[in-house]
């Protein structure tokens, strides 16, 4: 099995050049680039974070694919936004829950781009229906919320970050405990990294140690959505 020794030094750079060039032909013919400089490393991330996983959880998936995997899709979705450019000029990385049809389900996220580098956990942009479940586990357990989502070890590591509304959550008065929490359209934790630390072959020790710290997060989360952790 292929071990992660740390993403080269040229995928930035790489990275940097397709925002520069971002047109498909540029791309063929750079292509090769591509898979060396970004495709590959990146999967070999992600199954070297696989038994890593497994020990802050049983049901959080690492799939080491080109297509259907963890890795997100390099071809952006052109047709409902304005920016037509064909291709994302970043690495995004899911390890979602195995119950998860989507990037809407939770999981842990790693992003690297030239523009800043970070890692995440929690839910992003969830439905309606499991939007108003962590709305309600919040409002029914206050205390553990607070634990879970503002404890000192977490928040010396994450930042809650993500939409919000501008007024209450209908059904929720103006002072209810944790409204700024209930407000919330997404339950995300991020903290940032040097994209140098990317080049190291520790940086799969150093993502799994990032990511137990949210451990009671994530927990909280997938016992509001009713999903095992």
């Amino acid at each position: 099995m292929p071990k992660f020794t740390g993403f080269p030094p040229g995928t930035l750079r790489f990275l940097r050049e397709l925002e520069r060039n971002n047109d498909r032909e540029w791309f063929a013919v750079n292509k090769p680039r591509y898979e060396a400089l970004v495709r590959e490393p990146a999967l070999d991330f992600i199954a070297t974070m696989g038994p890593r996983l497994l020990r802050l959880s049983d049901h959080f998936v690492a799939l080491p694919k080109k297509t259907g995997g963890s890795l997100m899709r390099v071809y952006r979705d052109t047709r409902f936004g304005k920016d037509k450019t064909p291709y994302k000029t970043n690495i995004g990385i899911q390890f979602r829950h195995e119950l998860g049809k989507d990037v809407h389900a939770p999981g842990y996220y790693l992003h690297i781009d030239n523009s800043g580098c970070f890692l995440a956990a929690g839910v992003w942009h969830p439905d309606s229906e499991a939007l108003a479940k962590v709305r309600t586990r919040i409002a029914e357990n206050p205390a553990a919320w607070r634990k879970a989502a503002h404890g000192r070890a977490f928040g010396k590591c994450f930042t809650l970050g993500g939409a919000s509304l501008k007024r209450p959550p209908r059904g929720y008065a103006a002072d209810a405990p944790n409204l700024e929490d209930l407000k919330r359209k997404d339950f995300i934790a991020a903290t940032d990294f040097a994209a140098k630390t990317a080049e190291s072959a520790d940086f799969v020790q150093s993502v799994a140690a990032i990511y137990r710290k949210a451990t009671p997060f994530m927990a909280f989360l997938c016992a509001a959505l009713e999903v095992e952790f």
